[in-house]
């Protein structure tokens, strides 16, 4: 019998089906979600519309090639530059964040002629070829992987410049917000800084708005913060609530021709029927809007706990991350074996918290009233 190959560590539970923040077991038992599948589930599990604009779209057509018009597509497109407040950029359409990444990186190699990059330590970007390689984790390096272009700066703008100057780099990628290494949020001075010196030695700038894009941070993307404009902006998860779909916005200053991009299944029919039903649902249901309030009140709450377990909380709207003094598996395994709350985690010590845009105040107080039975529980015993 064929297995699995085993990469992954699997909780023992089998979930089948979700609705709203919520996601059951074959049992039937209720958890609720926290986590969305690692910021995949933006607008709640199983949305009545979602479903809807998904179901007729397969009766009519799933899928047909690149080779043909895709009005889908240029909808997509349209809906989304506004929304974004990006209607002046392009959007090339693919399957996932580490082929957006690999395609916005191809790109500034395209316009500048230079193969150089400079990322940021901690990052992640993704595990395809040039994504893996401008992620700081040489555990997922394979040699064919490392061609030694990349520089790893910290959040630094001297150290950044010093690179710059050398005259050979064609981009700089950075994250709104670092997902994998532990919900850091880059300064706005320093994206500012960033910008300016981008511009003055011709170097691409690249934003990875994969986990902190589309309205997570309550604006459409992260460094909407900052008040500042990328070259090019990567998005995935949250843009079809869980089907595989993605994207690179892309300024007016990069010149296209034919072949230079190209993909298979990327802005599929289907695929283009589920982000423009988020698009719409996030519109609608005003789910930025919510991220940036209900995203405070949890921030808020957090706060309020005062558990000498936690040593920093960091975030923004609803991407949350609770820093531990104690290794995270002690406080994330309870929260969902006892308490049936999934989330995630980064690193060693960093509960993460990113969970569907729907998420209302009653459920953060369910979840900080579940936390706080938790860390005071390990604090007791560990006395």
């Amino acid at each position: 019998m064929m297995e699995l190959f085993d990469v992954y560590s699997v909780f023992p539970v089998n979930i089948v089906r979700g609705k709203g923040c919520e996601v059951y077991d074959e049992k039937g038992q209720a958890y609720l979600d926290l986590y969305g599948g690692h910021a995949v589930i933006s607008v709640g599990h199983s949305h009545p519309y979602l479903v809807k604009c998904m179901s007729e779209q397969l009766q009519q057509l799933m899928f047909y090639s690149n080779s043909v018009i895709n009005k889908l597509q240029e909808r997509l497109a349209n809906e989304l530059g506004e929304l974004s407040g990006y209607p002046d950029y392009r959007a090339f359409f693919v399957n996932s964040g580490a082929e957006a990444n690999e395609n916005a990186l191809k790109l500034a190699s395209f316009h500048t002629g230079k193969k150089r990059v400079v990322a940021f330590r901690n990052s992640f970007h993704g595990r395809t070829s040039a994504a893996v390689e401008v992620t700081d984790n040489p555990a997922l390096h394979a040699p064919i992987n490392t061609n030694h272009n990349v520089y790893f700066a910290a959040l630094d703008i001297k150290e950044v410049e010093t690179e710059l100057a050398k005259g050979d780099v064609c981009a700089v990628i950075l994250e709104g917000i670092s997902g994998v290494g532990g919900i850091q949020v880059p300064d706005e001075d320093f994206l500012r800084q960033l910008r300016e010196l981008t511009r003055r030695y011709g170097v691409v700038l690249v934003l990875d708005e994969i986990q902190s894009g589309y309205g997570r941070t309550g604006k459409f993307f992260a460094h909407q913060w900052a008040g500042i404009k990328p070259d090019l902006i990567t998005v995935a998860k949250g843009i079809a609530n869980g089907f595989p779909f993605s994207g690179v916005l892309i300024s007016p200053m990069f010149a296209a021709r034919k072949g230079m991009l190209g993909t298979t299944f990327g802005g599929n029919h289907l695929g283009c029927a589920a982000a423009l039903a988020v698009l719409k649902i996030i519109r609608e249901e005003k789910l930025i809007e919510n991220a940036l309030h209900t995203g405070a009140y949890l921030m808020q709450r957090l706060q309020e706990l005062h558990s000498p377990l936690i040593k920093e909380i960091r975030g923004r709207g609803l991407m949350v991350g609770v820093e531990l003094t104690v290794p995270v598996k002690e406080v994330r395994e309870p929260l969902l074996f006892e308490e049936r709350i999934f989330t995630g985690y980064s690193g060693l010590y960093t509960l993460r918290i990113l969970p569907p845009l729907i998420l209302s105040t009653k459920e953060v107080d369910i979840f900080v009233g579940s936390l706080k039975k938790v860390l005071d529980g390990y604090y007791e015993n560990s006395r």
